[in-house]
């Protein structure tokens, strides 16, 4: 869809006349075109694709793994994969992100910290096995 590595087809929509007053917890992919008034948190991890529309304005937490702003968010924004702020997209509040793609008159007012693998790939990995009769551990 998006020509990268965006997973998920949208398949929910908060459109341009709509307000939501609290937080909104999805899963797989999100476009929004209205307001949003409490954070917005992907709930599956690693496919979750949240579109904000140049329309569109977020008061809140954003938190998901591909992240496409061309609209505001006023909060701290978590993108463990992609992150792609389009020309009109605006973010006051710091940005966490694994890959960035910031177009010509994108705006971030905040602290951009970069991390070199996604939230999922950053967790201990833990290997059971088990041992064979006689050898010591």
């Amino acid at each position: 869809m998006f020509g990268r590595n965006a997973k998920s087809e949208i398949d929910s929509l908060i459109g341009i006349s709509a307000r939501i007053e609290g937080d909104l917890v999805f899963t797989g992919g999100l476009r929004i075109d209205g307001e949003v008034h409490g954070n917005v948190v992907a709930a599956d991890g690693n496919d979750s694709v949240l579109i904000v529309s140049e329309h569109a304005r977020i008061e809140g937490e954003v938190r998901c793994s591909n992240l496409v702003v061309n609209g505001y968010i006023a909060g701290t924004v978590y993108s463990s994969e992609l992150l792609e702020l389009q020309p009109k997209g605006r973010i006051h509040g710091d940005v966490h992100y694994r890959l960035l793609e910031m177009h010509g008159g994108a705006l971030v007012t905040g602290k951009l910290t970069h991390h070199a693998e996604s939230v999922a790939a950053a967790e201990p990995v833990f290997h059971l096995g088990v041992a064979a009769e006689g050898a010591s551990a």
